[in-house]
């Protein structure tokens, strides 16, 4: 039977904007109040997603939730039409507006956290969404990502889908980008790794001192519970809290991993050689690759502002590795160089290719954290629903999908606007045919 990493990338929403959200994404904070393009991150998304799939790779989209989220807004007390909700909570509260209108959703390596049959005791693939309560705007997504992959991945018989873990700092749960996965091969048993920012129930532990961890040890281990993994398929590691209060909000901007290759920069976790020993041995003996970047070569800051972890390292069909980057990582000549470095290491990875992905980029998300990974045999993938998975007639269909719904323009300003909330919901009513999701959105009044 074939086995495939198959990656899902989140579809750029309508209300794609830079609101400046995510303290702790440096990011984020530095483009604050500009002006955006819904249109071309879109399009820019599509175009990494389609190259991909014409690599020969299994690629599927996941949809984006409904944005502006006055349902949420509702909740809080805000009252009246769509326009005196936007209206009032613009003048009330543009804080909460502006995260009930984020478009965050398009980062799917937050959406969940997903464990292969190979790994799990019941032989099927399992999803938990995040919880991610440590930031406002992401908070609000949870469910609808339950009900977005619950119609991606809809079949019981291969796919388990668990609830997000219970809504508290505690269990703070940001899904896939403090999630990795190394094996000989894909199909095979693999060593899943946790990497967390603080053990949250210890008041004695280690942790970041500027800005918040995030991820922390009970709910890696409650997700490794729910996912049946026994203790010898998963190793928990802590990331260093140095880093992230240098603006290393997740594991993936310090670090990537797939199949047998570790690639992660020298201050990336705690402990880091113990923990490089647990891996040895719960790899059982097989051929491992460690690259260790050294700061000496690249300084956190620069890894920072190129995402250079933030990269995918995917397995071609040739066999060989290659590095999926972003241009900004082109564009750093110290970490340009250092990638061309990496091919002629003698490691499994030989190429690099580079995507404009700018508009993520810009609001702190690069290549990786637009992809979800899914290791999935044949029948899994045959049971994934197929219009979720790209093709041409994919690629075409939503590409004509953004010109006709989406803006070329969007200022933090236009959020309150109510012909906003008409266009996104026309937009995702179609896309709910053109994906056949049946009824992930309420569209609720």
């Amino acid at each position: 039977m074939k086995h495939y990493e198959a990656n899902f990338d989140g579809l750029v929403g309508p209300t794609h904007n830079y609101a400046g959200l995510s303290f702790g994404n440096v990011a984020s904070l530095n483009n604050a109040a500009s002006t955006s393009s819904p249109k071309s991150a879109a399009k820019q998304g599509l175009l990494k997603a389609k190259a991909l799939a014409d690599m020969g790779m299994v690629q599927g989209m996941l949809a984006p939730q409904e944005r502006p989220d006055l349902h949420t807004l509702r909740r809080i007390g805000f009252s009246g039409s769509d326009a005196q909700v936007l209206s009032n909570a613009a003048k009330q509260a543009p804080a909460v507006l502006r995260a009930c209108c984020s478009a965050s959703s398009m980062w799917t390596a937050n959406a969940a956290t997903v464990s292969p049959s190979a790994d799990t005791h019941d032989g099927k693939l399992h999803f938990t969404p995040a919880n991610l309560v440590d930031k406002l705007h992401r908070s609000i997504e949870p469910i609808t990502t339950g009900n977005i992959l619950k119609a991606t991945f809809n079949n019981s018989r291969y796919f388990s889908h668990h609830q997000h873990l219970p809504e508290h700092a505690s269990f703070g749960d940001e899904g896939a980008a403090n999630h990795t996965r190394l094996c000989s091969e894909y199909g095979h048993a693999g060593l899943e790794l946790f990497v967390y920012g603080q053990e949250a129930t210890n008041p004695l532990a280690a942790k970041p001192k500027l800005f918040p961890a995030r991820q922390t040890l009970e709910a890696s281990q409650a997700i490794a519970r729910l996912h049946q993994l026994d203790d010898d398929s998963a190793v928990f590691i802590q990331q260093n809290p140095d880093v992230i209060d240098q603006g290393v909000f997740h594991n993936d901007v310090i670090a990537v991993g797939n199949q047998n290759v570790l690639f992660y920069h020298q201050q990336a976790f705690v402990d880091t050689q113990a923990k490089i020993a647990e891996i040895q041995r719960k790899f059982n003996g097989q051929e491992l690759h460690f690259i260790e970047v050294p700061t000496a070569k690249i300084s956190i800051d620069d890894a920072v502002k190129s995402y250079l972890f933030n990269t995918q390292i995917i397995t071609l069909p040739s066999g060989e590795m290659a590095i999926i980057a972003p241009t900004n990582c082109q564009d750093n000549p110290a970490v340009a160089a250092y990638l061309d470095e990496v091919v002629a290491l003698g490691t499994p990875i030989k190429q690099v290719h580079y995507f404009d992905v700018k508009q993520s980029m810009q609001n702190g998300g690069g290549p990786a954290c637009l992809r979800l990974r899914v290791a999935m045999n044949e029948m899994e993938v045959a049971a994934v629903n197929q219009h979720t998975l790209m093709s041409d007639a994919l690629f075409a269909r939503l590409n004509l999908w953004v010109d006709k719904h989406y803006r070329d323009e969007l200022a933090v300003d236009d959020l309150a606007d109510p012909q906003l909330v008409i266009e996104s919901r026309t937009a995702l009513d179609e896309l709910t045919q053109i994906m056949k999701l049946g009824s992930v959105y309420q569209f609720q009044k």
